[in-house]
């Protein structure tokens, strides 16, 4: 009976030492994919972004949050985006601030870190995002709508029945 107990024992730690090492992440082992990358054009508001999606492959440590570096266009820093994490997200979405100048077939880099915690860097993503449209050539400088409703801009639709779309912009050659 003894001998039987202590079979039982062994067999039970073994199991729960088994099942501990199972949920463990291995250290090398990406907690997210590169599932998504482009460049959003609201012509009604006259503003554009990156969006990048990313598909969880792991789950995230408590506390962990993802942040983008995006090349800014019009020259200059970069342009920052962070995302905090949770162990239920299945999909992590990132989107700059408001862009100028995004030229058509010139790839922007973007450098995404997934950090935990301690400021921890526990992945990093680098690609690069290529827009098919020339900012400057469709899109106006001002937004058409202005308010809830999408009142016509007086700025670029005027009393006299002018528009005025002013797509010249400061952007660098």
């Amino acid at each position: 009976m003894m001998y039987r107990l202590m079979l039982f024992k062994f067999l039970l730690g073994g199991l729960a030492a088994l099942s501990l090492t199972a949920c463990q992440r291995e250290a090398n082992e990406p907690l997210a994919e590169l599932s998504g990358r482009i460049f959003i054009f609201n012509y009604r508001v006259a503003a554009a972004s990156y969006v990048i999606t990313l598909r969880r492959t792991a789950p995230f440590p408590e506390g962990a949050y993802a942040e983008a570096e995006f090349e800014n266009p019009q020259g200059g820093a970069p342009l920052k985006a962070r995302q905090n994490l949770f162990p239920s997200m299945e999909k992590i979405v990132l989107e700059s601030p408001d862009l100028k100048c995004v030229k058509k077939d010139k790839p922007y880099a973007v450098k995404i870190r997934l950090v935990g915690e301690g400021e921890k860097a526990l992945q990093t993503i680098e690609t690069s995002v290529t827009s098919n449209m020339d900012q400057t050539e469709m899109m106006p400088s001002k937004p058409l709508v202005v308010g809830p409703i999408y009142t016509p801009n007086p700025e670029v639709f005027h009393a006299d029945g002018s528009v005025d779309y002013d797509k010249a912009g400061n952007c660098p050659a």
